[in-house]
């Protein structure tokens, strides 16, 4: 397969995935805006959105001083024209690889693509207001849901498959990790919170935003103990958007692909995989944090052998 096309199958998934993962934790942020306790500042509750999606310095340098404020995050997340992570950007890119790879996917797909990419283009130039941008948030994501089933069930399982896997698997990872680092440590509640209404809340506004609150209770009765979702959201191997579920995704794609003669990629999965062949208590001992800035860097590593080795 030519390297160009195993490049373009693999960041068209990447870019849908993140315009979909940035879609859906906006729209649980809009929504947390609304029930959210009134003594917490506009400025942090948007914060960790920034911080997420590697936005905030590049948030910093266009607005200066003059603050963190939900319309200026809606507009720069959803169409920031300096904003090389937002969502118009993602889905611009994401049309340009499909073109790319245009005799490597369906029709089905192709004819997907261009309706995900002309109906979101317009309506992401103008002003976005926090009304307009939930609703759209929302209709994009279904769009993506209902794009990854016309995948699964309309294209060829070869390499061009398993690239696209490999790359939609991997930015899911990275992302959940992100997510789950941020939050955790925003809402980790203290003592004199724990069992709240509020403490609820944030948990379970946590795995909203992974589509994991459904799942994760129907597995956990006891409430939402940090501890238990942090182990659901790393090592849970049924959960799709788990860390786990999503690295075992990547094996299977890998194993496709093959990797004679590839070192490096195997050397760097290797060392991925590991991290998640552990225990919640080991997780725990090491520092939770600490844990996924590793696996983030683990991702890297990852990401750089795979460019190195198939698409240069």
């Amino acid at each position: 397969m030519l390297s160009r096309l195993a490049d373009s199958m693999y960041w068209m998934a990447r870019y849908l995935e993140r315009a979909g993962e940035t879609a859906r934790l906006m729209e649980i942020n809009l929504l947390y805006l609304v029930e959210a306790e009134e003594d917490m500042s506009e400025e942090d509750k948007w914060r960790p959105i920034l911080q997420i999606t590697s936005s905030e310095p590049m948030y910093e340098e266009l607005f200066g001083d003059v603050g963190i404020t939900t319309p200026r995050v809606v507009q720069f997340i959803s169409a920031g024209r300096t904003n090389p992570c937002c969502i118009r950007t993602c889905l611009r890119l994401f049309r340009e690889n499909a073109r790319v790879a245009r005799d490597r996917i369906s029709k089905e797909m192709w004819e997907a693509v261009n309706e995900i990419w002309m109906g979101f283009n317009e309506r992401l130039k103008g002003p976005l207001s926090a009304e307009r941008a939930s609703s759209l948030f929302v209709e994009l994501r279904n769009q993506v849901a209902r794009f990854n089933g016309l995948t699964a069930s309309t294209m060829m399982r070869g390499e061009a498959y398993a690239f696209y896997e490999l790359g939609g698997c991997l930015e899911r990872a990275d992302m959940t990790s992100r997510i789950l680092d941020v939050k955790y440590h925003i809402i980790l509640p203290d003592l004199s919170m724990v069992g709240s209404a509020l403490d609820y809340y944030q948990w379970a506004a946590l795995l909203k935003s992974l589509s994991g609150f459904e799942a994760f209770r129907r597995s956990h009765h006891a409430g939402f103990m940090p501890a238990d979702v942090a182990e659901f959201v790393v090592l849970n191997r049924e959960f799709p958007r788990s860390i786990a579920f999503s690295v075992k995704r990547m094996a299977e794609a890998l194993e496709i692909i093959g990797l004679q003669g590839k070192e490096g990629t195997s050397v760097a999965f290797g060392q991925l995989s590991a991290q998640v062949d552990t225990t919640a208590q080991e997780i725990f001992a090491q520092g939770l944090h600490e844990y996924l800035e590793q696996f983030v860097e683990k991702i890297g590593q990852c990401h750089t052998a795979l460019a190195g080795e198939f698409f240069q």
